[in-house]
Parts: C-alpha cells; structure tokens; sequence
C-alpha cells in the first residue's frame, strides 16, 4: 500500500518544474580528486538519487582560495567542468535535475589546502578548533586568517560569476550560492566574525552586501529562477553566530524579495526552539518576510515535512543523511519501507564503501 503525502506531488521551483517535493540537500562526501575533478563514482553516487524531484550537489568551490576540505569539487578549471558534466548527464539521464551549490570556505581552511596560503576572511578573527587538512583527516588547529581587502573582495565576487558560467557549460539546472554554516558570506553576514567598518561591515546593509554582489553578478550567467541560496540563521557551525538573527535575516529576506530567486534554503537547528525569537522554528518564524518558496531542512521527517508544506511554512523539503544511505528515499517514504543506517566512518574517506553501496528496496 503507498502513502499518501504532499511530498511526492510535482511543483514548480523558480523555473524548474520538480515531479516530487523532495531535495537530496548538499553534503560535502570528500570523493573528487586532489585537484578537484568530479570522479566517476561521483556521477554514480548522484544518479543513485534521481528519484529526489532536486539534487543539490555537495558544495563547490568557486577558487582554490576557496577549498576548505581536501577532495572536495571546484568548478574553476576546466577540467573540474569537464568532471561535471558527466555527472550531469547521469543525472539527467536518470530522470532528475540538478543543481550545484557554489561555495567558498573563508578562514574555514588551512594553508594545507590553499596551496600553502594562509586562508581570507571578512576579520582577522580566527575559529575555535580543528579541520580536516588531508585524506588521510589529519586534523589541524585553525590559523588566523587574512582579512580581505575591497579589491580582493570584488575579485572574490568576479570568482562566483566565473563559476556560475562553468556550472552552466557543465550542464547543471541551477545553482545555489552557499551562504551558511560558517563560511565565507556567512562570515560576512554574521557579527561574531565580520568587523569590519568599511562598506561590507557593522550595519545590515553592509554585512549582507557580499551576498547580494554575488546575486548580481551570477544573474550575468543564469536566470535568477534558476537560483537559489542557503542561510542558517541560527547555526553555531564552525564557531559562528549573531548577536541580533532575527533582525539581521528578516533584513536580508526582505532584501531578497527584489531579486525573484528559485528558492531560500533555510536550515533548521534545535537552537530555534530555545531562541525567544524563534520559538516556531526558523522556517515559521522567517518565512512572513519572504515572499518566495522556501525549501525547509534539518531534523525533519515525512509528518513534519507533510505538516509543513500544507500549512505554507515550506515548499519542498531537503533530506541530508538519509538520502546517504538510502539512495531510493522517495520511494522508502512511499512504501514506509525501514532505511538503511548509514556508515558514519565513510562520510570522507573516499572509495565505494559507504557511498555507493547502500542497497535499494530492489536489492
């Protein structure tokens, strides 16, 4: 017997027509080569999850300056275009769309991967702990990062706008700008690391600038109803945070409205429900300020995803570690089918094990 839900009804999403309401969510799975290429297990690994109506690829990075993590994709080279595209196409060919989320990690790294730079952030403001620095995770403390200049700032822009127009040689649907967890913009948004008193510091305006530059420089390349962009108001992630989250994003969403985007991502997190501010959630709470879709994540199951959507809090919903190890997730839903239990020990290790191989309801 199949159940019936709102998640598995088609729906439109800026400019893509999606035949379920269901995202595979961006996760970094450490399985590209030293340089960046995409490999051909990742091309597998994607179409696998083609039932998803959206896949958003594990974050990419728009330079080497921006790598936080090793193995990890970028789609600044033409190799690294080459590399997705075949991705892609197994994509495509197995019946989804897909789009690429465009990343760069900031103070978020380690000279180990910047080619023995030191990392770039909005303040000299150093994170608290350690970072993967190798394949082998060979964890490192963090240094404290360059602060960058205006003019570094503007090339760091021209950056995601080359890699809005390689995402589209490279075939994607689309593209997500990253603008949560801790990294680079959401260094900028967020009061805790951004410093700076200059035009991308200390007011609203200022802290969100970074953010809505990009917006505009990638529209050069792609249709805005093919893009989207991922905020985490309340994350901690990365040894982040705000003094003032619901204004400083009720800002930003507001801000948003002007530039008809396919989607906000808003991530979810427990914090919410101890905020005062955010006592419905982060989706319910926000969502009033922005006039477009929202594609909801974190902690949410198939009740919730249900309960959300109905009730206009949320569009579609991304699913992050179930779809790891169920590559089938929409039809587990569907049949209320048991998921298989994903191997935490393989998230960044590389190889087959633990990525390619988790059984289907067909076997």
């Amino acid at each position: 017997m199949k159940l019936e839900s709102i998640l598995f009804e088609s729906t439109d999403l800026g400019a893509l027509k999606l035949k379920n309401r269901i995202v595979m969510a961006p996760m970094t799975r450490s399985r590209a080569t030293a340089d960046g290429i995409a490999t051909p297990i990742m091309a597998t690994y994607y179409a696998q999850r083609a039932s998803a109506g959206l896949i958003i690829s594990e974050a990419s990075q728009v330079s080497l300056q921006g790598t936080s993590y090793p193995n990890t994709p970028g789609i600044y080279t033409k190799e690294q275009v080459i590399g997705w595209k075949k991705v892609t196409d197994a994509v495509h060919e197995a019946g989804s769309k897909i789009f690429i989320q465009l990343f760069h990690g900031g103070r978020i790294s380690h000279p180990n991967t910047q080619g023995g730079e030191i990392p770039v952030a909005p303040s000299s403001i150093k994170a608290e702990g350690l970072i993967h620095t190798s394949p082998q995770n060979e964890m490192k403390a963090f240094v404290s990062p360059k602060t960058l200049k205006a003019v570094e700032i503007e090339d760091i822009i021209k950056q995601f706008g080359n890699a809005a127009k390689n995402a589209l040689d490279a075939g994607f649907d689309g593209i997500e700008i990253h603008a949560a967890n801790g990294y680079l913009i959401d260094q900028f948004l967020r009061d805790s690391t951004n410093k700076r008193m200059d035009e991308y510091g200390d007011s609203f305006q200022n802290r969100t600038r970074l953010l809505i530059e990009i917006i505009k420089e990638v529209r050069k390349n792609f249709s805005l109803q093919k893009v989207g962009v991922r905020l985490s108001p309340l994350s901690t992630f990365n040894d982040i945070s705000d003094s003032n989250p619901l204004g400083l994003y009720s800002y930003l969403l507001q801000e948003l409205n002007v530039y008809n985007l396919a989607y906000v991502h808003l991530i979810e997190d427990a914090t919410a429900y101890k905020n005062s501010d955010f006592l419905n959630g982060v989706s319910a709470t926000l969502g009033k300020y922005y006039k477009g879709k929202i594609v909801g994540n974190g902690g949410y199951t198939l009740e919730k995803a249900d309960f959300e959507i109905f009730n206009s809090i949320v569009d579609v919903v991304a699913f992050g570690k179930l779809f790891i190890s169920n590559p089938d997730l929409p039809k587990r839903f569907m049949l209320e089918a048991d998921f298989n239990v994903p191997d935490e020990s393989s998230y960044y290790v590389g190889g087959e094990e633990g990525y390619i191989d988790y059984e289907t309801l067909e076997g």
